[in-house]
């Protein structure tokens, strides 16, 4: 494997943290449906990917905007809701005919919080792990209750050491066979970091955006 495909797949931690989520925390069965907003972020795309990997039949993101979403479904993430034109609770009743979704890993939180628990399926289960949104957002308590839903925190804190090891091992072996793509939006040299947290900051690309060190 390229080292740029190496590093993109740990930038964010997304990809560990969706594998250590869905294994041990979610429960995630095959066969369920998963969640996971902002397609262009670490948590989003690593979710949809490992969730996909371990079995899911539906695995739903989003995108703030038309040209990401378009990015999105052309490097296979077929199952983008397009924020700009549909919001996230009506884009997932569409997709699901209604049902709702098993799980939901939430990187995003702030304005999308309630949104991301307002879809959960009957005995569904909310993860949030990040809030690049906003640390704050507004829930319907009733969307858990009526539900049976459970909400759990996650940090890296939880997981021994050698599991994740062993899910960092794992995800080398599906990047190297190819069973994962994490997307890299663009490179940076070394010297021009600033450039690169602007560009991340401002641009909000679709994929990692990446340092090399130059020799």
């Amino acid at each position: 494997m390229s080292d740029e495909a190496a590093c993109a797949l740990f930038a964010g931690a997304g990809y560990s943290t969706a594998y250590l989520v869905l294994t041990r925390l979610a429960g995630l069965k095959a066969g369920g449906t998963v969640l996971a907003p902002g397609i262009g972020g670490s948590v989003g795309m690593g979710v949809t990917e490992v969730a996909r990997e371990l079995g899911a039949s539906l695995t739903v993101s989003t995108a703030s905007r038309t040209d990401k979403a378009e990015a999105a479904r052309a490097a296979g993430h077929e199952l983008v809701i397009d924020l700009s034109r549909e919001s996230l609770a009506d884009g997932v009743s569409r997709i699901t005919d209604g049902r709702g979704v098993d799980v939901a890993v939430d990187g995003v939180a702030g304005p999308l919080l309630g949104d991301c628990i307002a879809p959960l399926a009957h005995g569904g289960v909310y993860v949030g792990v990040g809030y690049s949104g906003g640390a704050e957002g507004t829930v319907n308590v009733t969307d858990l209750i009526w539900k049976n839903a459970v909400a759990y925190g996650y940090t890296f804190t939880m997981t021994p050491a050698d599991a994740a090891r062993a899910a960092r091992v794992t995800l080398l072996e599906w990047l190297r066979a190819g069973r994962i793509t994490p997307a890299v939006a663009r490179v940076f040299p070394l010297e021009q970091a600033a450039q690169a947290q602007r560009h991340l900051i401002e641009d909000r690309p679709f994929g990692r955006v990446l340092l090399t060190m130059v020799r």
